[in-house]
């Protein structure tokens, strides 16, 4: 267990760093475009991912959300192609043309964002429909309330697809919280529509008591973590925040940190050169 841990820590801090780097060249004008961070919500992708492609062998198809920075490196794409994306590079993920959002590689089986609110679960669904793939939609806690994403939920419980749905959950819709726009969870909403769902913290734990659904039946994980920058990655929120990366990495103790410092070198070394490469 405790090199699984340190597996998927090792994600998390990958995607940690290089979001903190993103953050920092969007304050410097080295990134010029809206940019929609993951961090503060690694440990979704970055447990999934081990469980799905390591442990299960399974490649799946993958539809992001907004945010899929974390999603992209944690399934095996390749980080320097993102960096030069976020540049507006050729060499980008997308030519320099997708931006932040819409990252998308054949080679990982990665479909991007259309930047519209939640269209990604009824184009991974017809997409999972049509080709009876294994597929894994990942939607923000307000996509769930748009009405197309709803009755995609209902079609894909009624043809028992093998789909796994993320919520993952930050509680906040840009800057409007849950409470202020709905009296219901998305795992509430998948039972109502007769698909199994659950309601948990982005601990590594209680993601992996999931995992022998993955792929058998529908599926719904409403998953709450939190996010440490706004909407568009233009600045931090001001309220004190669980991190579950802080939290990890002082538990794991003195290999924590020094993994963390190893990684976190690796990251500046990757970024700067290619920043040098402009």
């Amino acid at each position: 267990m405790r090199d699984k841990n340190l597996e998927i820590f090792k994600k998390v801090s990958f995607v940690r760093h290089f979001e903190l780097q993103v953050f920092k060249n969007i304050k410097n004008k080295n990134i010029k475009i809206p940019a929609y961070l993951s961090a503060g919500q690694e440990f979704i992708s970055s447990s999934l991912s081990y469980f799905i492609i390591k442990e299960l062998k399974i490649k799946p198809l993958i539809f992001a959300q907004h945010r899929c920075h974390a999603t992209y490196l944690n399934f095996g794409g390749n980080p320097k192609k993102l960096i030069d994306e976020l540049l507006g590079k050729k060499s980008g993920t997308n030519s320099g043309l997708g931006g932040s959002a819409s990252i998308s590689s054949k080679k990982i089986n990665m479909f991007g964002h259309d930047g519209h609110m939640g269209t990604q679960m009824p184009i991974g669904l017809g997409a999972c429909f049509a080709s009876k793939k294994p597929t894994i939609i990942f939607l923000g806690d307000a996509s769930i309330e748009e009405d197309y994403v709803m009755s995609s939920i209902g079609w894909a419980s009624f043809k028992k697809l093998p789909i796994l749905i993320i919520v993952e959950d930050n509680n906040l819709s840009i800057l409007t919280q849950k409470k202020v726009r709905r009296h219901w969870e998305a795992n509430d909403l998948a039972k109502g529509l007769k698909m199994k769902s659950v309601n948990i913290k982005d601990d590594p734990k209680d993601i992996e008591k999931s995992k022998k659904l993955f792929f058998k039946e529908p599926f719904l994980m409403n998953i709450n973590t939190t996010r440490l920058f706004w909407h568009a990655g233009a600045g931090e929120d001001d309220y004190k925040r669980f991190d579950r990366y802080e939290y990890t990495k002082k538990k794991i103790g003195s290999i924590g940190k020094e993994i963390d410092q190893k990684i976190k070198m690796e990251v500046s070394n990757l970024w700067q050169k290619q920043l040098e490469k402009q």
